[in-house]
Formats: C-alpha cells, sequence, structure tokens
C-alpha cells in the first residue's frame, strides 16, 4: 500500500537558497522495492544506427568515464534500454539516477550533450545512471500502451527504475546502497513521484523547473501537451484528470512526511525574466518569449509546491532564481548547486531516519492503483489544439519534424550553456 498525504518545510537561508535541515536517510534495499518484480540484465550497449547519430554517443563512445550499457526491462516486453553510466572512481560509492527531460537522447536534448554531468560529477566520486531512451513518457507506468511516434508499447518506467533496474545496476557499479533521484522539466516531476512513491529508497531527489501538480486543469494542460509531442495522450498515461490513478501520480497532492519527507529535497525554479544567459545568442527572442512563458508556469507550479510543503513543516532546499527561462543555462547550474543536498542525504546512516511523521486529520490515503495494460479511459477534453507546444528545448514533434520555432530555440539554448 502507497500511502499519499500532506508535507511540510521549515527553511533557513544558505548561500542564496532556503536549506534546510537534515530529513531522514533511505532506509530501503532494491531487493524490499523490487518485491516479486522481474530484474533487468545488464550487457555492452549494443550500438545500433540509431544510437551511433546520437550526440551523447559521438562525445562518449571513448571516454571510459562513462559506461555504455543496456537493462532489459521485462515489464516492457523485454525492451533494451541504453543506459550512460558516469563511474565513481572508487568502489562503494552512492549513485545518482538523473532523468533527461521530454525530448531526450532521441532528439539529442539530453544531460550528456548539454551539461557538464560527466566532468562534475566524475569529479565527485558517485556513480550516475542517465536512462538514454524514454522520450516523453514522464517515466511513469501508463494504464494503456501508446502506439505512435516515439511512444510505442508498454510504457512502464517507473517499475524499470524503481523494482527492475537498481538490484542489478547498484551490484554492477559496487553502490554502497545509498541513492538520489533527479531531473528537468518533464522529468523533474517524475524525480518528485518515484520519491514519493518508494519512501525510505532515494536518500535525495532534485526537481528542476517541473510542475508537480497534474491533476488539475492548467497542470493537465502541460502534461498534456507534453506527451502529444511523443505520440500519446494524457488519458493513456493516468487516466482521465482527476481519476484515481491521475491523482496517485500528482506529486502536489502526495508530496507529505510519511513519502517525501524520507529525502533531503531540492527544488529549483527560474522566475521566467530573461536573464544574462538568454540574451544576445541566436533565437534569443524565441527563447525569452517562449522559454519565459513556460517557465513562468513552472514558477507558479514550484510555489504551490512550497506553500504545501511549508503548511506541512517539511524540509526542502529552495532554489527560486529571480531571472532566467525554460531552458539549459538554468538546469546545468543545478547540478552544482544541488550537489549539497545530495552530499547531505549520502551522509546520513539509515539508522538516524525520524520516526514515522504523524498523519493529520486532512491528510490524503490512498491504495496505489494498478496501471494496467489497456485499460479503458475516459476521453478528457483534448489540450492539443488550445495551445502551442511550449516545450521548446525539446526541439520535435513525434514524427521528427521540427516544432514551430523550436529549432531556433533549441540552439539559442545549447548556444547560453557554451557561452557559461
Amino acid at each position: 500500500m502507497k500511502r499519499l498525504s500532506s508535507i511540510l518545510a521549515g527553511t533557513a537561508v544558505c548561500a542564496g537558497l532556503a536549506c534546510a535541515p537534515m530529513a531522514g536517510a533511505a532506509q530501503l534495499t532494491p531487493q524490499q522495492v523490487a518485491g516479486n518484480a522481474a530484474q533487468s540484465t545488464l550487457a555492452p550497449l549494443e550500438v545500433t544506427p540509431e544510437l551511433e547519430q546520437q550526440t551523447w554517443y559521438q562525445k562518449y563512445k571513448d571516454d571510459p568515464r562513462v559506461e555504455k550499457l543496456q537493462a532489459t526491462s521485462p515489464a516492457m516486453n523485454g525492451r533494451q534500454i541504453p543506459l550512460a553510466v558516469i563511474r565513481a572512481t572508487d568502489e562503494n560509492r552512492p549513485t545518482i539516477y538523473l532523468l533527461n527531460g521530454a525530448g531526450g537522447a532521441e532528439q539529442d536534448m539530453d544531460w550528456l550533450k548539454l551539461s557538464d554531468a560527466v566532468d562534475f560529477y566524475h569529479s565527485k566520486n558517485v556513480n550516475v545512471v542517465i536512462p538514454q531512451a524514454g522520450a516523453f513518457s514522464y517515466y511513469t507506468d501508463w494504464v494503456s500502451s501508446p502506439n505512435s511516434g516515439y511512444l510505442k508499447g508498454p510504457q512502464k518506467w517507473e517499475t524499470f527504475l524503481a523494482k527492475e533496474l537498481p538490484g542489478a545496476l547498484e551490484e554492477h557499479i559496487g553502490g554502497n546502497g545509498k541513492r538520489a533521484i533527479a531531473g528537468m522539466s518533464m522529468s523533474a516531476t517524475s524525480s518528485l513521484l518515484l520519491a514519493e512513491h518508494n519512501p525510505g529508497f532515494y536518500n535525495a531527489v532534485g526537481s528542476f523547473s517541473g510542475c508537480a501538480s497534474t491533476s488539475r486543469p492548467l497542470p493537465r494542460l502541460y502534461t498534456q501537451l507534453t506527451v502529444n509531442r511523443g505520440g500519446g495522450s494524457a488519458d493513456q498515461m493516468w487516466g482521465a484528470m482527476g481519476s484515481e490513478y491521475n491523482v496517485y501520480n500528482d506529486a502536489l497532492v502526495n508530496a507529505n512526511p510519511n513519502n517525501l519527507g524520507k529525502s533531503e529535497t531540492y527544488v529549483s525554479v527560474n522566475s521566467g525574466l530573461g536573464g544574462a544567459n538568454d540574451w544576445g545568442v541566436p533565437g534569443s527572442s524565441t527563447l525569452i518569449v517562449e522559454g519565459g512563458v513556460i517557465e513562468a508556469a513552472m514558477n507558479s507550479c514550484t510555489h504551490d509546491l512550497k506553500a504545501k510543503m511549508d503548511s506541512q513543516g517539511m524540509k526542502a532546499d529552495w532554489n527560486f532564481r529571480n531571472t532566467g527561462t525554460h531552458s539549459w543555462p538554468g538546469w546545468r547550474n543545478d547540478l552544482f548547486t544541488s550537489w549539497a543536498t545530495f552530499e547531505r542525504g549520502f551522509a546520513k546512516d539509515a539508522a538516524e531516519a525520524p520516526a514515522e511523521p504523524e498523519v493529520k486529520p486532512n491528510e490524503l490515503s490512498i491504495e496505489a492503483p494498478q496501471a494496467e495494460e489497456d485499460a479503458q479511459v475516459k476521453d478528457a477534453p483534448s489540450a492539443a489544439d488550445q495551445s502551442p507546444d511550449k516545450d521548446f528545448v525539446e526541439g520535435k514533434d513525434a514524427e521528427g519534424a521540427e516544432a514551430p520555432d523550436a529549432a531556433e530555440a533549441a540552439a539559442a539554448a545549447e548556444a547560453a550553456v557554451a557561452a557559461e
């Protein structure tokens, strides 16, 4: 049974962030979380023509710091998931699961291409696992299988990331049983949900420029626009808006001391106002307008999450930047600014975990609904025609064509990163 309740946060000011004291440490092992789930099988990456064309592979194919693997997902009919694994220098080190945004490696919009993740995390002597697949999936378990664009066949990403992969992967890399999960944009929501659904499994969680809420009309619109880009629908993913399974996958509703309170938490967002990295590069007008609109929406979502957590007394490190759009310079910075939170989580012993917080009368507690394959879902109003897709940094639609103005904006974001 998954408990879904409400949470809270007390804050102090620390190096420009609202910094929190230590939360409880992760206590669960991969075997406990996996239960009876079949386990992934690891193998050296089989380089397909598609993978060979991806920039991350060309950039790091001969770099010994990045191990190229593939892992099976039994829940996705044995699908082979490519993994880029930044190896710690030593064994018995923590593991960070770092998730890409909507377009991911499939659209050359991933952490390895557009950030200093390899240099930074290797210098910290930690393992980092980046799934180089899962575009537009929200890294969640879908109620029915889409069959279009990037989304074809069963989408059981939460099962893969939480139950199938960690045991085999952490044994392979010699992990020490401490782990974190982080993501940006689309996967910022995913990271929160994975921590909430598996309390005590992650020592730390990072959410960069995301929207925790998913079951209210406006956040549902954001979700719909994203999965539409990949060839799916929000109904296929979580059922009708406000359904039990949709609410179960609402990270705002389910943020509470019994789940997210067990992880050190870092949450960041920009204001949406153009900053120094947004001006004077090719496509900057698109970046500032479209990227600003997206980030302003994410800023509102993040304030909602902080208000919820504050009302419940939960601890988190908040980074509200005064400028910046929904683009790579901010997420690149988050690698560095989230490290203190992760390091604090990794320093905790499971024995130091606090007693179970008291559940308040107004907290929501539900069973985790079963996301059954081909389950019938009600038709919710489609958001596809209500607004242009604003997730501009992810680049292309499901057929691979450039979305209107997306190429220009993506180039601006990449150029801003290079200029830093």
